[in-house]
């Protein structure tokens, strides 16, 4: 019969290619950006899942981890790419998957190119595929249109419970990496650029993940904070903006607990060279027969 996937990772899946199909149509000039990270997080929750981290809006040269602060006035430019990039989890079983929105129609290639590298690796991932081989389709196609990938992202394996888990996909060419092997799950996720292909961080971080481990002594705003996180997050990536319900001083709180360690930020990530980026990216199930793509949307 061989391996196949568990019932509530095919769910998940599900929920939320269906969010991404509901959502990126109100993606439009002069939208607030908040709007679309709340509605997106909301649909999760109303179609059975829960977010498996915030949902991510990154513009331009912004390549990921752009997730609304609390009363974010951003809106989305007249111009330009946007990263709409969403996760959702079905008793632990986790997906993340992200779509590219060329808001006028000028940047047609960027969103051509990532899709393009993402369903050319699809097409080679099988058992024994080593990750590398994966890179080197993805940098080909992308090159095909004159872009770059961004090297210093990568896709990763995702289990029950752990997005980031253990294995890499890179988006380039690499010697000496594993194999993917049977029954286990990733989410690829080419980035294509006119930059350098690199990533620097800026200064503002909007989601965190809480140190489960650590047990310093904080004052009584902090330590309520960090309760509330662990106790509704867990392990999982989270908004600042889901904690604020105007009471407490939220981002005091927030400030001390990442000095002291308690939770760590995960910096907006902008592209090297300030290029404009695009990103594709599905979850699957590597099958004996192939890969099974469990965020496929009705469109893609």
């Amino acid at each position: 019969m061989g391996l196949k996937p568990h019932p509530d990772f095919l769910r998940t899946g599900e929920i939320a290619a269906r969010v991404l199909e509901e959502v990126s149509p109100l993606v439009k000039p002069g939208v607030k950006i908040v709007k679309i990270c709340d509605l997106a997080e909301k649909k999760i929750i109303e179609f059975g899942g829960r977010p498996a981290f915030p949902c991510n809006v990154s513009i331009n040269e912004e390549a990921a981890h752009y997730s609304s602060p609390h009363a974010d006035k951003k809106t989305f430019p007249s111009a330009g790419l946007v990263k709409v990039d969403i996760g959702s989890h079905v008793n632990g079983h986790l997906c993340d998957t992200a779509l590219t929105i060329d808001l006028d129609g000028t940047y047609e290639k960027f969103v051509a190119a990532s899709d393009e590298a993402l369903e050319a690796a699809i097409e080679i991932i099988r058992p024994g595929v080593k990750l590398g081989e994966v890179g080197a389709v993805i940098e080909k196609t992308i090159k095909k249109y004159g872009l770059r990938p961004v090297h210093q992202l990568s896709g990763h394996q995702v289990k029950p419970w752990i997005l980031h888990a253990g294995k890499n996909v890179p988006n380039v060419r690499m010697h000496r990496t594993e194999p993917m092997k049977a029954g286990e799950t990733y989410a690829v996720e080419p980035f294509a650029t006119d930059g350098n292909g690199t990533i620097k961080h800026k200064e503002e971080s909007y989601i965190f993940a809480n140190n489960m481990s650590s047990k310093k002594k904080l004052d009584k705003l902090s330590l309520q904070i960090r309760n509330a996180a662990r106790r509704r997050f867990g392990t999982l990536p989270w908004a600042s903006r889901w904690l604020h319900d105007g009471k407490i001083d939220v981002d005091a709180a927030i400030h001390t607990l990442t000095r002291a360690s308690v939770i760590s930020g995960y910096p907006v990530l902008v592209e090297g060279k300030n290029g404009m980026v695009s990103q594709s990216e599905h979850t699957l199930f590597v099958s004996e027969e192939g890969a099974i793509v469990t965020t496929r949307r009705n469109a893609s």
